[in-house]
């Protein structure tokens, strides 16, 4: 893809196969490649019609204008809360084009994703189609971080995201719903990794800031449920990462709080949850609580010790301690958990000879992702063992731009050696 005419068209059609055959990889690197490719505005229409939400988004992302599709080539609010796609929803609603649907039209859609979410979606789906076969439900991607299950019944699909579309235009209206009801709707997915209407609700719940939330998300600590716990510490950790003000004003409650329940949490998600927490702190109580459980049996906790450790500064009295957590876990039975602490380590201030020798000897790891980090963390301390190891993995993978951060480094580590 070029500037020249004949480019341009090229780029728009091969932008426009990519949405039309739903390949949101092949949209990535196309968008990725060309920094003003053309046919942005018809792709977006295309994908909203054919209700791709997470292309949509992404083609918003690269620069779509979405006042340049008339609203009779878009679907409707209610074919979009019908979807039950928070994402296609979203984009519809882009800041752009929001005030093309009245109040009206925001509570219809409400009350509309009020009684998907209600009745569920399986339910709705049997009424709708009157059929009693049995329904096929898979795990999808909604959007770039959250999923959601899609059911298919009788030749009609729906994804079950109407409770985050009801979060968010109760969130537009003005409308605030109460913790609890909130909270209820949330937990109707748990267990449902990154579930859209989960996050929506956290999120929600987290940018409030106000004490009345944190106190009612503090007091499940104590709850049996560990599902109930997890949504409680999820709401806690989100309101101080959220928090970018000067005051910072649950910065020490943070602590206080993720310090003690560390210490009696037996779930394991729940305890990772607690521990990412400690981690994004880097007060002295919150690393040295993170760092007695870097050798927990489940390796969710061992993940979260060594995402944590990049808060540890070298001038910490736990500094030491931090780096030799770090070093085991690096070669920690679990893929995930040695990626982790290879991406915490590229990103530490320690420039103690042994991490960068752990990192190369992470290069003959069996998981390519691990051996991407460990590239990644050597670029970034100027090692030059990168460069041969960068060219025995090879180019990244197609529509995979951890790859492309992780291998371009080592690029952007060859042009200052060349260039210093």
């Amino acid at each position: 893809m070029g500037t020249g005419t004949g480019n341009a068209v090229d780029g728009g059609s091969a932008l426009l196969s990519a949405v039309r055959a739903r390949d949101t990889d092949s949209v990535k690197v196309l968008l990725h490649e060309d920094g003003d490719p053309d046919g942005l505005d018809a792709a977006f229409c295309m994908a909203v019609r054919m209700r791709a939400g997470r292309i949509a988004q992404l083609l918003l992302q690269y620069g779509a204008d979405s006042r340049q599709s008339p609203p009779e080539d878009l679907l409707s609010l209610r074919e979009a809360v019908d979807s039950g796609s928070p994402a296609l929803f979203e984009a519809l609603l882009y800041h752009a084009i929001r005030d093309r649907y009245p109040e009206g039209d925001l509570l219809e859609a409400r009350d509309r994703a009020r009684r998907w979410q209600v009745t569920g979606v399986e339910a709705e789906l049997r009424r709708r189609t009157g059929s009693r076969n049995g329904i096929v439900r898979t795990p999808v991607q909604d959007d770039e971080y959250t999923s959601v299950d899609e059911f298919t019944l009788g030749g009609m699909t729906v994804r079950d995201g109407h409770g985050a579309i009801l979060t968010h235009v109760e969130e537009l209206l003005g409308i605030r719903t109460s913790f609890e009801d909130l909270m209820e709707r949330a937990l109707a997915h748990a267990g449902q990794d990154h579930h859209t209407t989960w996050s929506a609700v956290t999120i929600l719940l987290a940018g409030r800031r106000d004490q009345a939330t944190w106190s009612a998300a503090a007091a499940l600590r104590t709850d049996p449920d560990p599902y109930h716990r997890l949504f409680g510490a999820e709401v806690l950790r989100l309101t101080h990462l959220f928090d970018a003000s000067d005051e910072d004003a649950f910065a020490g409650p943070a602590v206080d709080v993720f310090t003690d329940w560390s210490t009696e949490e037996t779930a394991p998600s729940v305890l990772a949850e607690v521990l990412v927490a400690l981690g994004e702190h880097e007060d002295p109580r919150a690393q040295a609580s993170l760092l007695r459980h870097a050798v927990h049996p489940d390796p969710r906790v061992r993940c979260a010790v060594a995402q944590g450790c990049i808060s540890v500064r070298p001038s910490s009295p736990s500094s030491g301690d931090a780096r030799t957590a770090l070093l085991r876990l690096m070669t920690d039975p679990d893929p995930a958990v040695r990626k982790t602490a290879c991406h915490t380590m590229a990103g530490g201030e320690d420039d103690d000879p042994a991490c960068a020798d752990a990192l190369a000897a992470a290069l003959d790891d069996p998981e390519r992702l691990v051996r991407l980090a460990a590239v990644h963390g050597l670029a970034l301390r100027d090692d030059e063992r990168c460069v041969e190891a960068a060219r025995r993995l090879g180019p990244p993978q197609r529509g995979s731009l951890e790859e492309e951060v992780y291998l371009g480094a080592v690029w952007r580590y060859e042009w200052r050696r060349d260039h210093r």
